[in-house]
């Protein structure tokens, strides 16, 4: 009894495999996994695409399709993260793949495209948008735009930080700059390295310095050093007057520091250089002529 079950075990393996094999593949079922985030790949898409690459399924037998090839081809595409092809017994070819999940847009010069957590390219398309953060700026093998998805993360899951903070500039990866809603000035962030430390020096130089100095005094923030926020002045557009040399305008008038405890909380700000004011210090000499004539009468 024990031999006859094993017989016919094994006749019935054999018997499923080989229906299995001689069934002739009636349709094809596409299945995107991942589309709760975002959904740029469509099960006509990849009908599509195979139909460009020529594979022909549907009417062969289902031993005659090939279904690694199939899944090394679909992988190979710019917006697919894996696929896996399944022989079903019931006449249907089942493909089931991952969508790339965009996480950044970069913009660099005429170019556009996504990326996705590992640095893995995904070309724009009029047909496609998804809201994610932007950058701006021309990257590298050595630093892609990948690297600045921890402090990108950062941003997202603070409320505060997130309503500030509109996009990303990239310039190299010592002068990554962050470009706030107000509008007039930058914030040059340095490295992404200690970017918790910085974006608290910058929250702390919002509250303690601006609403004191004016929101469109400086263009450029620099929060890149340890313990200090630089902040250059804006230049004000006036209509001249009279001419002079550039150079004998000193740089350091445009700069002032800002001193930072993060621990405290206090901030102190100092300026290298006083601002001049013509007007003042105009007003201020006629006061003091007037006060001399007047002694001059007396006497």
């Amino acid at each position: 009894m024990l031999l006859i079950l094993t017989s016919l075990l094994v006749w019935g393996v054999y018997w499923a495999r080989n229906k299995a094999q001689a069934q002739v593949c009636k349709s094809i079922k596409v299945v995107v996994e991942n589309t709760e985030q975002t959904s740029f790949v469509t099960p006509q898409g990849i009908t599509s695409d195979l139909q460009k690459m020529n594979f022909k399924i549907v009417g062969l037998p289902m031993w005659q399709i090939n279904s690694d090839s199939i899944e090394k081809a679909l992988s190979k595409s710019s917006f697919l993260e894996s696929a896996q092809c399944i022989k079903g017994q019931d006449g249907v070819f089942e493909i089931r793949v991952k969508q790339l999940i965009p996480v950044l847009r970069v913009f660099d010069g005429d170019d556009s495209y996504y990326v996705n957590r590992e640095g893995k390219k995904i070309p724009a398309s009029t047909n496609f948008f998804t809201d994610v953060p932007i950058v701006e700026g021309h990257f590298s093998k050595g630093f892609g735009p990948e690297k600045l998805l921890p402090m990108v993360d950062y941003v997202s899951a603070d409320s505060t930080l997130a309503s500030i903070v509109t996009m990303y500039k990239y310039r190299d990866p010592m002068n990554i700059y962050v470009v706030p809603c107000f509008n007039g000035h930058i914030v040059n962030m340095g490295s992404v390295d200690n970017y918790q430390s910085k974006f608290r020096k910058l929250l702390l130089f919002y509250r303690k310095v601006m609403p004191e100095k004016g929101w469109n005094t400086y263009d450029t923030i620099s929060v890149k050093w340890d313990h200090q926020v630089v902040a250059t002045l804006a230049k004000k557009k006036v209509v001249p007057t009279f001419t002079y040399d550039s150079e004998d305008e000193d740089p350091a008038d445009d700069i002032e520091t800002m001193t930072t405890s993060d621990t405290q909380g206090t901030a102190t700000s100092s300026k290298k250089t006083e601002e001049k004011k013509p007007a003042e210090n105009e007003k201020k000499q006629n006061e003091n002529n007037n006060t001399e004539k007047k002694n001059n009468n007396n006497n």
